[in-house]
This record gives C-alpha cells, structure tokens and sequence, in this order.
C-alpha cells in the first residue's frame, strides 16, 4: 500500500511538473479557453467603444500596441487595472466583471494588440 502511494505522489509531481513547464513554454496554449472567453466578454462590454481595438470617445485612447505603450498600458497587469478601475472616459468594470473574466479580457486585449487586432 505504501509502495502504490509512493509511486502515485511521484506520477503526481512529474504531471505537475509537464503541467508547469506547458504554461511557462507555451503560454498561448494554455490560456486558450481564457483568450475565448475573453473575446466573448469584450464583444459583449467592449466592443461598443474598441470595436478592432479602436476608440469611438477619444481617437489616441485606442487598444492598438503603439497606443498602450505611449499610454502607459503596455502590460496584462495594467489592462487589468484600467479594466478594474476605470479612469476618465473608461468606465470601469470591476464592479461587473469577475477577477476572472477581467483578466480574460485583458490577455485577450493585449494578444489583439500583440497580433495588430487582425483576425
């Protein structure tokens, strides 16, 4: 009985390990369903003002790479925050959204960035 648990928590670490080494190697892989659902919450909360990463309130607030940067959102964490906590014509959405479905919608935000919001 001891032998078979020995060898079950040594199975169990050497999966944990594979698991680990996926999401660190290979990111997009593993966060998939999350860049899904992030793209079906921005359709539905987004969309209406960033439709293709634009901005239909203030032309130079748009989702595109070279904006974030110069606009200091160059990053998940701090999508997630402008997110959360809105700031000026944003709205904020950490009263509406999950943690979760926050930080869907902001690896998608910036995998549309990263990509040049191309389909």
């Amino acid at each position: 009985m001891i032998l078979n648990f020995k060898i079950n928590h040594q199975i169990l670490i050497g999966l944990l390990l594979i698991f680990c080494l996926t999401i660190m190697l290979f990111p997009s892989v593993a966060f998939a369903g999350d860049i899904n659902s992030g793209a079906k919450i921005f359709e539905i909360n987004c969309a209406g003002c960033h439709a293709n990463g634009g901005n239909i309130v203030r032309r130079g607030k748009t989702l595109k790479k070279r904006a974030l940067k110069r606009n200091g959102f160059d990053s998940i964490t701090a999508i997630d925050q402008i997110v959360t906590q809105g700031k000026g014509n944003m709205s904020a959405y950490g009263d509406r959204l999950t943690t979760e479905e926050i930080k869907a919608v902001s690896n998608y935000v910036w995998q549309q960035a990263e990509k040049g919001w191309k389909k």
